[in-house]
């Protein structure tokens, strides 16, 4: 990659202040940065570094005011963190949708189509009836089945396993392992103590910008016709698993181990934390956070809750300790009220 300081600023919507004219060839952090390099500085702890730093150029603050003088070119920008982010995502979207073309050995199944730019690894397999968007990367050792179809500029990094019949919205990233559509975790349960497998039928249905991270998996929907469904620029973390007929709305973040039963609908712009645990059939409303290891069981009520917390002890012990737990802001608002009144009882 090599790009003048002048491209990148008006990638950037920034204002040059020095040489425009500077060759970039790679991104580093700023007490880091050498000739040839761009870094930013936002956090001002960093300052001390912009007065020696060798940068060809820095991203700054509009506000930023030097305290002593630069040998560097700086791009002045409202929001530095968010435009150095802005660069790394274009940065890496160079890097990979530089390969084209068709590696031996790789299969493509009857009445496949493929768009322009494409990518196939060795050893990737494509089913039959399968629709490929333009510049879609298939990493080596990827599998997608029978009548998938995905959109334009989406990524299958390495092993990438895709169902048949579901859908991957374009401009997506689906890295390392990652499983779409397999069968949800249904069975029934029968007299004899045994289980009866109940045959998933659905699809996995996802939107455009979604990113899903390594070894993640999301079950397909039971009945045909219905599917699994995660919405336009989600993001889900490693190891995070989706049960059948799982809803997860827009713009919504879910960290490392997350689990998601069955049947249960998760708003847009959601925030859940790591080994967050939900029982199936719930609903969350949109700008739910959810923290690290809690355990959700029931509904929100409103947008916007914050929920937290999750022990397990014996059933019947943790039913009645929650039903005082529910009453503690009571009980310690009577208890002040007492001490008050003790406090001002007459003397004798």
């Amino acid at each position: 990659m090599e790009f003048t300081v002048d491209q990148i600023a008006r990638m950037l919507d920034g204002i040059i202040e020095g040489n425009g004219s500077e060759k970039i060839r790679t991104l580093k952090k700023i007490q880091e940065a050498t000739k040839g390099s761009i870094a930013f500085l936002s956090n001002p702890k960093y300052e001390k570094y912009i007065y020696t730093s060798d940068a060809s150029a820095i991203i700054v603050g509009e506000e930023f005011e030097p305290k002593h003088s630069l040998k560097t070119t700086l791009i002045r920008v409202n929001d530095p963190y968010l435009s150095f982010t802005i660069l790394l995502e274009e940065y890496h979207r160079f890097l990979s949708f530089q390969k084209t073309g068709v590696e031996s050995p790789s299969f493509m199944g009857e009445n496949s189509t493929t768009g322009d730019d494409i990518y196939r690894g060795a050893f990737s397999y494509i089913g039959d009836n399968v629709q490929i968007g333009n510049n879609v990367k298939i990493y080596p050792q990827t599998y997608i089945g029978d009548q998938v179809q995905i959109g334009d500029n989406t990524i299958l990094h390495s092993g990438v396993r895709i169902y048949s019949k579901c859908i991957i919205g374009s401009n997506c990233v689906l890295h390392a392992g990652a499983v779409v559509g397999s069968d949800g975790f249904g069975y029934a349960p029968q007299k004899d103590g045994s289980y009866k497998t109940i045959p998933q039928l659905g699809n996995v249905v996802i939107g455009d910008f979604v990113h899903l991270g390594a070894n993640t998996t999301i079950d397909c929907a039971t009945l045909e016709g219905d599917c699994t469904r995660v919405g336009e620029g989600t993001k889900l973390d490693n190891l995070v698993q989706l049960g059948h007929n799982v809803s997860i709305g827009k713009h919504t973040v879910i960290a490392s181990q997350a689990g998601i039963s069955g049947s249960t609908k998760i708003g847009d712009y959601c925030l859940i934390g790591g080994q967050a645990g939900f029982a199936g059939h719930l609903v969350l409303d949109n700008h739910t956070s959810v923290g690290a290891q809690a355990g959700v069981s029931k509904n929100t009520k409103k947008e916007g809750e914050k929920l937290l917390g999750s022990f397990a002890i014996d059933l019947r012990n943790y039913l009645n300790s929650y039903a005082i737990f529910k009453k503690l802001p009571e009980l310690n608002k009577r208890l002040k009220e007492l001490e008050e009144k003790i406090v001002n009882l007459p003397t004798v």
